[in-house]
């Protein structure tokens, strides 16, 4: 009988038992912010591996900072490319592919990438922070 009441004590508790649920994966809003001395033109983000989630923001001016873009999900690592006008020719610059398979999404925030240009030979970009500023207000 004691064995009966212990099994069904365990059996009730495991059933009992929820899974918490892990917050949304987005949308998050997205910003970039140009540490570079140089003017980014035709900037192109790719958050994440959903096809929806690439956006064009634009020109961003040396040391400014874009509007909000909303994504449907985005990760600590992003694909951003410019277009900077070196000596009178638009030269494209990239931080490179992102394999986005064991990134852990932001969820519903607004971020800003602070984005730089790391080696000029190679015509490479790097993210160097990506600043949490605040929760997601959906209504």
């Amino acid at each position: 009988m004691k064995k009966i009441i212990i099994i069904s004590l365990l059996l009730l508790s495991v059933l009992a038992c929820k899974k918490k649920g892990n917050s949304p994966e987005g949308p998050t809003d997205v910003r970039i912010r140009n540490l570079s001395d140089q003017t980014f033109e035709e900037v192109i983000v790719i958050t994440s591996e959903k096809s929806g989630d690439i956006d064009t923001i634009g020109s961003i001016a040396k040391e400014s900072t874009s509007d909000y873009f909303r994504f449907t999900k985005a990760y600590p690592k992003a694909e951003i490319s410019a277009t900077i006008n070196i000596g009178g020719s638009l030269i494209k610059f990239s931080t490179g592919a992102v394999n986005f398979t064991y990134l852990t999404y932001i969820g519903q925030d607004r971020i800003t990438y602070e984005v730089y240009i790391s080696d000029m030979n190679n015509r490479q970009l790097t993210i160097s922070n990506v600043i949490l500023e605040e929760p997601l207000v959906l209504k």
